[in-house]
């Protein structure tokens, strides 16, 4: 049986990307990050939802596209990516914190984890307002 999946997920959000950048989980209740933890989740669901996708379980590529004003990036890439990349893994999996305050988008996720990571990719562009695009491809398995 031929599996028709979606191997590709782009979405679009509006203003900027969660950051990880303390040891503090972006996911506890009332962290500084958890509007743009929930716009991430809620966009990342509704593609979802859209396309019927389901989390991959095998290499992915994650790709974060960053439009701003030229000279309006608050946070470096790596702390952008890894705000991303904690978002959309599955966070029961390693959750040590209650996520009962994310609800129902406690369940959103595109792959299980980080280590399914083969390649990021981050990228800026110039625009009138903040905004990202998100793109989480199913890489093939290399022997």
């Amino acid at each position: 049986m031929q599996d028709t999946r979606a191997l590709t997920l782009s979405f679009e959000v509006n203003g900027l990307p969660p950051v990880k950048t303390e040891a503090l989980s972006i996911f506890a209740a009332g962290h500084r990050q958890a509007t743009r933890v929930r716009a991430l989740l809620e966009a990342a669901c509704a593609a979802a939802q859209r396309t019927g996708w389901t989390p991959l379980t095998g290499p992915v590529e994650v790709d974060l596209t960053l439009r701003c004003p030229p000279g309006h990036r608050t946070s470096d890439a790596t702390t952008l990516l890894g705000g991303v990349c904690a978002v959309l893994a599955d966070k029961k999996r390693v959750a040590t914190i209650g996520l009962a305050h994310l609800g129902v988008l406690v369940d959103v996720a595109l792959y299980r984890d980080d280590r399914q990571i083969r390649r990021l990719t981050y990228r800026e562009e110039p625009a009138e307002e903040m905004s990202y695009e998100v793109r989480v491809t199913a890489v093939p398995n290399v022997v």
